[in-house]
């Protein structure tokens, strides 16, 4: 008998999107944390303007991973390793907000996403493989937010040409071979659930390896 998952409901995502639009007014636009902030905070609530959903449980722990994130560095304190390149070079004016907005999508993916479905399970008292339909429907999610990401920060053409290096840097990152890995990687946690040292040094070695990616993605070029 298929299992009855049983979702949040709207209140706990609006009071989470409630949140995302006070950070975004209080940042400069040109703070690269708000770049990738606005990106997400509008491909959060495209898909509710004009084909209705319910949240999920996958959605809210998921944004309350990246809130977190925020919030630690926001009192001095050491966020994850896939998000401190961004903190570490919102300001730089060598890095270019494609760059910003990619950095934060990576350690939303690799990261976020993937800890997110072991929050959720847990929450559930479900399998991974339960979730593989909300998964899905947060990759659409995720697919219009890339999308929007380079529709509106990639440079013009003019500046590509200078700038060639950039075009093969934002390039080489890719949607579906991170919605893979997360996808692996919170199996692997979960599987692990039981073996808390191992689950635990399995999370920091892939925290580390996406914020190495993301440190990569934000190499200034002047």
């Amino acid at each position: 008998m298929a299992q009855t998952l049983q979702h949040p409901g709207p209140a706990d995502v609006n009071t989470l999107v409630a949140r995302m639009r006070a950070l975004e007014s209080s940042w400069p636009r040109t703070d690269g944390v708000a770049v990738f902030h606005r990106a997400y905070l509008s491909a959060t609530e495209e898909p509710s303007r004009h084909v209705p959903e319910p949240p999920t449980t996958l959605d809210v722990h998921r944004t309350e991973r990246y809130l977190a994130a925020v919030d630690t560095a926001s009192t001095a304190r050491r966020p994850p390793a896939c998000w401190r390149p961004l903190f570490q070079h919102r300001r730089h004016p060598g890095v270019r907000p494609m760059q910003f907005a990619l950095s934060g999508i990576n350690a939303h993916v690799g990261h976020d996403l993937a800890l997110a479905i072991v929050d959720a399970c847990r929450t559930l008292d479900c399998q991974p493989t339960d979730l593989e339909g909300e998964f899905d429907r947060v990759g659409d999610q995720l697919t219009a937010l890339e999308e929007r990401i380079r529709e509106d920060l990639m440079p013009g053409p003019d500046l590509l040409e200078v700038a060639d290096p950039l075009t093969h840097l934002v390039s080489a990152w890719n949607l579906e071979r991170a919605r893979e890995a997360a996808w692996s990687a919170a199996r692997v946690l979960w599987g692990l659930r039981d073996l808390p040292e191992l689950a635990e040094e399995f999370r920091g070695r892939m925290d580390d390896g996406i914020g190495l990616v993301g440190r990569c993605l934000l190499t200034p070029w002047r």
